[in-house]
Parts: C-alpha cells; sequence; structure tokens
C-alpha cells in the first residue's frame, strides 16, 4: 500500500509486470481478502486473467471478487483449499469436503 510515483506500490508493479508479457501468456495472482483493490486494478489490467487465493478460510468472499473483478470473459481462476481439505477431520472428512467444494460450485454457478 506503500506510495510509489504518484500510485501504489502494487500498482506500480502490476504495470511493470504487464510489459513483461500479453493477456495471452501472463496472469497476475492478487489475494481474495482484497476485493476492494480490483475496481483499481480492473482500471490498470482491465483485461488479464487473475488467480485467486484466499476464498474461505482466509477470509475472502467469491461474492466480492466476482462483484470487483470478473471481466467479460471469466478471467478468474479462484482457489479454495483449506475451506475444502479442512472442512471436515474425522472420519466424515471425504463427505464434508465434497460438501464444501459443492458449495462453492454451486456459488459459482450462480454469479
Amino acid at each position: 500500500m506503500q506510495p510509489h510515483d504518484g500510485e501504489k506500490l502494487y500498482e506500480s508493479v502490476l504495470r511493470k509486470a504487464s510489459q513483461w508479457g500479453t493477456t495471452e501468456n501472463l496472469m497476475f495472482v492478487i489475494g481474495a481478502t482484497q476485493s476492494d483493490w480490483f475496481s483499481r486494478i480492473g482500471q490498470s489490467q482491465p483485461d488479464h486473467f487473475y488467480l485467486i487465493p484466499g476464498l474461505g478460510a482466509q477470509g475472502g468472499s467469491l461474492k466480492e471478487i466476482s462483484e470487483k473483478a470478473l471481466i467479460k470473459d471469466g478471467g478468474l481462476l479462484v482457489n479454495s483449499s483449506r475451506a475444502i481439505i479442512y472442512a471436515g477431520s474425522g472420519e466424515d472428512f471425504a463427505e464434508k469436503a465434497r460438501e464444501s467444494a459443492s458449495a462453492y460450485a454451486s456459488e459459482m454457478s450462480g454469479l
């Protein structure tokens, strides 16, 4: 969040990194817990693909990320590992993991 040459440092990094490739061969990793950043990121990098970790256990919201980061052709690959693999800790582990993954799939299909 530090200022750098009149913009936030992460914006400077994204701008510079976007020069290393194209929207066809370059994606950015941006955490779901910072969904408010996507309004600014989308202005400077509107057509790039994003890998978004941090849903669920880390506090990121699929709904918020989708509202702020989804572009016309999709452009999002979300990750919710811990919320799924730690959904259950006993003999019901597989069932709880399936339920958690199914809930995310259902939420995504409604977006």
